[in-house]
């Protein structure tokens, strides 16, 4: 005699679902609190300590600090130097920005095709990227001398004798120092363009050849719509890693010739806290930095969200 299944009758919805948020929320938080703490302890803090400082007089090798409130910002603002640096910050910034990404998507372009050797030129243009900015800044003192130097060589065999002198000219030096820093992070935004060039949708290139298009039009109106949010990407990172170097100029100018002649705002901070030992108006130097930044980055944010919705 056959006898009926037993029907299994469904649970209420969320019956058997009751524990599991609680579970979820307890992986949520051992997965992030460490995380959390760690930004809390080495981001966060320093952070406020730094805006703090900012308020105060402070010479590092005195114990006692005095507050003098928003004078350091004041002094900043009225300061003639302050503005020769935050141009000299500015052209620097958008120099290595615009020249690294342009090169690097160029070569990406052109070492995104089967070549031989191809892996070799890679790595050779990675490479740089990887070295010490210091070792890096000590090899281009030696390309840019104006009297041994590769520089002067290549210039007097293309018929030039007059050979700027790009450690008392302070416009030479600005360049001096974008080119090797151009040159030493070139490699990052050519791995990022490379890897993207994979991911270029190969119908609409072919689209855009069998309709006769050119290949300025296909860079432009196919390719490069394509590119935008590695292009955005870019330029977000770039942009901090670019106002942030200190390495090259440190070894290079020291943030001269004539006083201010390569001084950006992170070497500023240096100078003013390690150097004149007013370590209060350093940190107002960095914290004005840090909201040029966050306006910055915010900016950039926003306009890549409208473009991709």
């Amino acid at each position: 005699m056959r006898t009926r299944p037993e029907r299994v009758l469904p649970q209420p919805p969320g019956r058997g679902l009751r524990h599991r948020p609680w579970r979820d929320y307890a992986l949520f938080l051992v997965l992030v609190l460490p995380n959390l703490a760690l930004l809390a302890l080495f981001v966060y803090r320093p952070l406020i300590d730094n805006i703090r400082l900012s308020l105060f007089d402070w010479n590092i090798s005195d114990p006692v600090a005095t507050f003098v409130g928003f004078d350091n910002y004041r002094e900043w603002w009225s300061r003639p130097d302050s503005w020769d640096i935050v141009t000299n910050t500015v052209v620097f910034t958008l120099a290595a920005v615009v020249g690294s990404m342009a090169l690097g998507l160029a070569l990406a372009l052109l070492l995104d095709r089967k070549l031989f050797g191809r892996n070799v030129v890679r790595s050779a243009i990675f490479a740089p990227f990887v070295i010490s900015g210091a070792a890096i800044g000590v090899a281009f003192q030696f390309i840019f001398d104006p009297s041994f130097g590769l520089v002067q060589d290549v210039l007097h065999r293309l018929g030039v004798h007059e050979v700027p002198d790009f450690y008392q000219n302070p416009r030479w030096a600005l360049f001096m120092v974008t080119v090797t820093y151009i040159w030493k992070n070139l490699g990052y935004a050519f791995v990022i363009y490379l890897a993207a060039l994979q991911g270029i949708r190969a119908d609409l290139m072919e689209a855009a050849q069998i309709d006769g298009a050119s290949r300025w039009t296909t860079f432009t109106k196919v390719l490069l719509p394509q590119l935008r949010p590695t292009t955005f990407f870019l330029s977000i990172t770039v942009l901090l890693n670019s106002l942030q170097v200190f390495d090259i100029i440190n070894v290079m100018t020291r943030g001269g010739p004539l006083g201010t002649g390569t001084t950006t705002m992170v070497y500023q901070v240096y100078q003013e806290s390690f150097r004149n030992f007013r370590a209060g108006y350093g940190a107002t130097v960095a914290t004005i930095m840090f909201l040029v930044l966050l306006m910055v980055t915010l900016v950039q944010v926003r306009v890549m969200d409208r473009e991709q919705q």
